[in-house]
């Protein structure tokens, strides 16, 4: 059974509070199994019959929407995809090594051409981007809250809701899948 990680948007933001045992019981009432929350930013483990990411998250979106009220957007991402998150280098390692904040903010879908191009007018000495498939890296050099980048602009310019998180929770959610599933999409060595 597929192992998904889903990354919840507007919880525990905004006044609008939900504990993670309500989290929890929310995705079991789906009927989603080995269920768990991952610190208490809308980070929720779990295994599925369905193989069907887009029909798993409208599925999610809608059960969350009936029972809290309000749209909570849902982004899936497989252990494995966690994995590779984890591995790809969209910046230096020098450049990621010193920043003040390394982000990564998931998409429902990869951004085209002209919405890229709107995340990269988004550069400046502080912040820099960089779009790969259906996430964008973001580098803060400073403290965020020196920077003029939010959720808002971003999702105003790219046209579509999204959801960020830090790339150490990232890691630490990595850090609790065995890499052999990722180890066994890496291209094997001729010898």
């Amino acid at each position: 059974m597929p192992r998904f990680i889903a990354f919840l948007r507007a919880i525990n933001v905004g006044g609008r509070t939900v504990t993670m045992a309500a989290l929890r019981v929310h995705f079991e009432a789906l009927p989603l199994v080995n269920v768990e929350t991952f610190i208490a930013s809308g980070n929720v483990i779990f295994e599925a019959e369905s193989r069907d990411p887009a029909a798993l998250e409208r599925r999610i979106e809608s059960h969350l929407f009936n029972a809290l009220g309000y749209e909570v957007s849902t982004f899936l991402r497989t252990d494995v995809e966690i994995a590779a998150i984890t591995h790809y280098r969209p910046f230096t390692e020098r450049d990621m090594a010193s920043a003040v904040a390394f982000n990564v903010a998931f998409v429902a879908e990869p951004l085209d051409a002209a919405a890229s191009q709107r995340v990269a007018a988004f550069k400046t000495d502080i912040d820099d981007f960089h779009v790969h498939g259906r996430e964008v890296y973001w580098l803060c050099r400073k403290k965020q809250s020196d920077s003029t980048f939010s959720n808002k602009v971003f999702e105003k310019a790219i046209e579509m809701r999204a959801t960020f998180r830090g790339m150490n929770t990232i890691k630490n959610l990595a850090a609790r899948f065995p890499l052999t599933a990722f180890a066994a999409t890496l291209p094997r060595e001729k010898g």
